[in-house]
């Protein structure tokens, strides 16, 4: 059975970092930085089958029209089990009236059968360079 735990509390940050690395999910961000991003967002969502951790997601929100899903994850060996959709359904629950984005490179049939559009407009900008790990947590 899988247990969905929202909130950082008791997160272990380098597990959520060995099991993104040995699903290749991980984009190069140190524990710490996980722990960072998950505590400023707005929402934050984990699957644990036992005490495996096999899911992850957050939103940033401001609130009130716009939130963005990041980090939508689910391990190999828990795929096609509606782990996927859970996180995705529970992070935008709370989002009502809001418009909600997200990028992905290969997934848009799955977020397709959730509801989500694609969209051709999508600009973006890194500010300096991206993920500069020099002189951060």
């Amino acid at each position: 059975m899988i247990r969905y735990v929202t909130g950082t509390e008791g997160i272990d940050w380098a597990a959520l970092k060995a099991a993104l690395a040995a699903d290749e999910f991980d984009n190069g961000r140190t524990p710490e930085q996980y722990r960072i991003s998950h505590e400023n967002s707005y929402g934050v969502i984990f699957a644990f089958d036992g005490d495996r951790l096999v899911g992850n997601g957050r939103v940033l929100s401001d609130g009130v029209c716009n939130a963005y899903l990041v980090d939508i994850w689910t391990a190999s060996s828990h795929r096609r089990q509606g782990i996927g959709s859970e996180l995705v359904r529970r992070l935008t629950e709370g989002l009502a009236g809001q418009h909600v984005g997200l990028f992905t490179d290969d997934l848009q049939p799955f977020y397709a059968s959730l509801g989500f559009r694609v969209r051709p407009d999508f600009m973006d900008l890194v500010v300096g360079t991206w993920l500069d790990n020099d002189g951060h947590p």
